[in-house]
């Protein structure tokens, strides 16, 4: 199930991650799609804003891994970009990762095969004036959720 919205600015895109955050659950897999500079970061961000986190969110380009530790709820922000073998994310921790936060996963592609599948697949493509999402889930439950946050935009 295939859902799609335009967010005109940044903060457009901050603020439908905070939406995010409160729709997707505790120890959701999400997959983040999109060229270099997209706003991958950027919804990430929003969605730990959304989580009441107020310090710095930086894109986890060189450390592979940011972990966010919020009241009751993990965040584990991945960026494969610099990844060259899918096996690097055993070293990680990336086993005892899951079930137990919010992973999110930029250029999933290069975890193929180690990876696990994604609650949500997120594409963010770069329009004349701001970005176009689109969002992918099974979960019928989710999908209803998310068609209903965008409807409120």
């Amino acid at each position: 199930m295939t859902l799609a919205l335009e967010l005109d600015s940044e903060q457009q895109q901050v603020d439908f991650g905070e939406r995010l955050a409160r729709l997707l659950p505790q120890a959701a897999v999400v997959f983040l799609e999109g060229e270099l500079g997209a706003g991958k970061t950027t919804l990430v961000r929003g969605i730990l804003r959304g989580l009441g986190w107020n310090g710095n969110v930086k894109s986890p380009t060189y450390t592979i891994v940011e972990p966010y530790e919020l009241d009751g709820v993990n965040l584990y922000h991945f960026d494969l970009y610099r990844v060259a073998d899918a096996e690097e994310l055993e070293y990680l921790g990336l086993r005892e990762m899951l079930g137990h936060g919010m992973l999110f996963f930029e250029w999933p592609e290069r975890g193929e095969g180690f990876l696990p599948q994604p609650d949500c697949v997120i594409r963010i493509v770069h329009k004349q004036q701001g970005r176009a999402l689109t969002i992918e889930t099974a979960d019928p439950a989710l999908h209803q959720r998310l068609e209903a946050a965008i409807e409120e935009l």
